[in-house]
């Protein structure tokens, strides 16, 4: 038997209770502002070719406002860009996020525009082009870029295209 006298034993069970509520209720906070302080993700451009392919987001986005000049540079210099292998003889298919098509999208092939702007979520181009020195290709590998925006840069996909002989 218990030493507790009537009914003190029920009430440690509801203040037990309503520590674990408060602590419940104290963790689903804390989660929900931890959520809350999350980036929303850059839209994705994805390039197939064959069977395989390689998707992107990317450092070089603005959530669609002007990207300064100076981080277009560093975006164009980092050194982790996803490479994928191309046949000449394959196609070469581009892919973007309806976010991207919406304010037009150009692919720069060595920073140079290869296509006029589009609004269209899918494009294709030969593969053979890349490596083409008629349109600036040289050696066995093409930087190849997605550029979000018309009249200025508002985001910045790159990939490098290796030749699959």
């Amino acid at each position: 038997m218990t030493s507790l006298p009537r009914g003190r034993a029920a009430n440690g069970q509801r203040a037990a209770r309503r520590r674990r509520a408060a602590a419940t209720v104290g963790a689903v906070s804390a989660g929900l502002l931890v959520l809350s302080a999350c980036d929303k993700p850059t839209p994705l451009a994805t390039i197939t070719v064959g069977d395989n392919s390689v998707s992107s987001e990317t450092d070089c986005y603005n959530d669609g406002d002007a990207v300064k000049p100076a981080d277009l540079a560093k975006c164009l210099k980092d050194k982790d860009i996803k490479s994928i292998k191309v046949d000449p003889d394959e196609t070469v298919r581009f892919g973007v996020d309806p976010d991207i098509a919406d304010k037009g999208w150009t692919i720069l092939m060595n920073g140079q525009p290869l296509t006029d702007a589009s609004t269209k979520t899918y494009r294709t181009i030969p593969g053979s082009v890349f490596f083409n020195e008629q349109y600036g290709a040289t050696g066995n590998s093409t930087l190849v870029s997605i550029k979000e925006g018309d009249k200025t840069v508002s985001g910045l996909w790159t990939f490098k295209l290796k030749k699959d002989a």
